[in-house]
């Protein structure tokens, strides 16, 4: 091994998750899952850990994400940048990560 490089020989392990926190974790994926199979087709608000909130209707759900059709409003079609936009429709369909939802509301 060269001495100007700068990575060890051995690959180190920086982080690894605790087995207890990782069975947590899909139990957790499993039950949101199952509950938003019951809001399929369904108008809900959904909240992300980070704080966002989207309204919309749940299309459709795989073991990793639940995809959110939303609309989108005049002034986030306005912006310069919108790799969303489509002038024909208003609406398009977010997947948001199972693991970032924080609460999904039914809508009535």
């Amino acid at each position: 091994m060269s001495k100007n490089n700068p990575y060890p020989a051995q690959p180190q392990t920086v982080y690894q998750a605790d087995p207890t926190f990782i069975q947590s974790m899909q139990a957790m994926k499993a039950n949101v899952i199952e509950q938003s199979k019951q809001c399929m087709h369904r108008p809900v608000r959904v909240q992300m850990v980070e704080g966002q909130v989207l309204e919309g209707t749940v299309v459709h759900l795989d073991s990793d994400y639940i995809y959110l059709k939303v609309e989108m409003n005049p002034e986030t079609m306005r912006q310069p940048y919108n790799p969303y936009y489509n002038p024909y429709n208003s609406s398009v369909i977010l997947p948001l990560v199972l693991y970032n939802l924080l609460a999904i509301t039914l809508l009535l």
